[in-house]
């Protein structure tokens, strides 16, 4: 199983505390254990900032920064933790402890997490600017402030608290937004995964078949390889693929209808995400083909636009006039094409964006715009492409056999100095492709 390793870890640490600066600290907790129902926890999964500097994947935990006068004496990383405690190890499994966290973690100190409130204090004198998630849990940002009054509280020892208090989200997320190749690699392991549940979805699917059945095929493949869903899957069936964000996946899959699924695993804290859409019975009909292609003529084209250099919201311009384009010319829209992209009246059919940042979060973090101006694509960036075409079965501005046909396609694209780099190519998306394929698994 492919890992980062500490060093990893340790260079981002050294990254960041070059970027706050001298006598700074920065704290930064990870997620809490989230309820699911009365006794029961969701699974626990680490805040992707807080794993993304440390590697440590353990709930009730929080690191600490610090840099002091001169550059010379670099910087310190605390890390507070749960203590290792025999009978809750048997209960729930083992824990770094106090040791681990400094020999299995590299942290330079550890402390019990029970410590934080004391310790923190001392770690907070003689610093000027104090870095953490302001507004992520509001809890934690009475802690802190707490943490800020009793500390200046304290000058009369001749000591200082932080006079400003800075949003920590503003680097890390910058830090994120460019990934190196170790993060490509998982990035590709997990597109990979990805790739492989899709391709077996398309030879499982059966018309009768329940949607949840089909989204069971997906979830095999993402655990069987060291993976994990990266988000709530969609496999819509026939109209259900209009609704953008529907999870239900509690219908059955009818003959002639298509099948939109966006499901991806997540290996190792990052993420892929995949839509492909192909028809239950293996068989595009014309209407469906013709929607088709129209949206992957937009998809390539998009794909291509991720150059560096290019406007982020390039792909999506050019997106969006080849689907008005060809709802022109398939009659489902009328009238000029620039006007009808002026007053984006295509949002009938097409309502959401062509892409987003993607990373250790699907929707990952980063600012899409610098100073008020889309920014520029840049090595290392990973974004998704995936534009759609959703005709309502209710809408009666357009002929009856062009109703309720919802389409999307995805790919997760890397900007390269060589170019886009499609790190979920193994699946198929053409119709000729797509059909093949089908077409060996019903032989079969």
């Amino acid at each position: 199983m492919k890992k980062l390793t500490q060093a990893v870890f340790e260079e981002r640490r050294a990254i960041l505390a070059g970027e706050i600066g001298l006598r700074s600290i920065a704290i930064i907790a990870t997620s809490p254990v989230a309820m699911r129902n009365r006794d029961a926890d969701y699974k626990y999964r680490a805040d992707s900032s807080f794993f993304y500097l440390t590697g440590f994947a353990e709930p009730e935990a929080v690191a600490v920064i610090e840099t002091f006068d001169t550059e010379e004496e670099g910087y310190s990383y605390s890390l507070f933790c749960r203590e290792r405690n025999r009978e809750m190890e048997i209960w729930n499994g083992y824990r770094a402890g106090i040791d681990g966290a400094i020999q299995d973690y590299d942290a330079d100190e550890a402390y019990a997490i029970d410590l934080l409130d004391e310790e923190i204090l001392e770690k907070l004198q003689n610093k000027d600017r104090l870095f953490y998630r302001i507004g992520q849990h509001a809890e934690f940002d009475a802690r802190v402030a707490k943490w800020i009054a009793t500390a200046s509280g304290e000058s009369r020892r001749g000591t200082s608290a932080p006079a400003q208090v800075i949003q920590l989200d503003r680097i890390v997320d910058e830090m994120r937004l460019h990934k190196d190749a170790n993060e490509i690699e998982l990035m590709q392991i997990a597109s990979d995964i990805s790739a492989n549940a899709h391709t077996q979805a398309m030879l499982a699917v059966r018309p009768g078949m329940m949607e949840y059945a089909l989204e069971a095929e997906l979830n095999y493949v993402f655990g069987k390889n060291g993976g994990v869903p990266a988000y709530n899957s969609i496999v819509g069936g026939g109209e259900n693929a209009c609704i953008l964000h529907y999870v239900e996946n509690d219908k059955e899959l009818k003959d002639g209808d298509l099948v939109l699924i966006d499901a991806a695993a997540e290996y190792q804290f990052y993420a892929s995400d995949i839509t492909r859409t192909f028809p239950v019975n293996g068989k595009f009909s014309p209407e469906q083909k013709a929607l088709y292609n129209v949206v992957l003529d937009a998809q390539i084209a998009a794909i291509n636009a991720v150059q560096i250099g290019n406007s982020y919201k390039e792909p999506h311009n050019i997106a969006v006039r080849i689907l008005v384009q060809g709802l022109l010319d398939l009659g489902l829209m009328q009238g000029n094409i620039d006007d009808i992209i002026e007053k984006e009246a295509f949002r009938q059919f097409y309502m959401h964006g062509t892409g987003h940042w993607l990373g250790m979060d699907v929707h990952d973090v980063g600012a899409y715009k610098v100073d008020g101006e889309w920014r520029a694509y840049e090595e290392g960036m990973v974004v998704t492409v995936e534009p759609g075409l959703y005709i309502a079965p209710d809408d009666e501005t357009v002929d009856p056999k062009w109703r309720g046909i919802g389409i999307r396609i995805e790919d997760d694209v890397v900007a390269t100095e060589n170019g886009p780099l499609v790190l979920t190519a193994k699946v198929v998306k053409t119709v000729e492709d797509i059909e093949a394929l089908m077409a060996k698994a019903q032989a079969a």
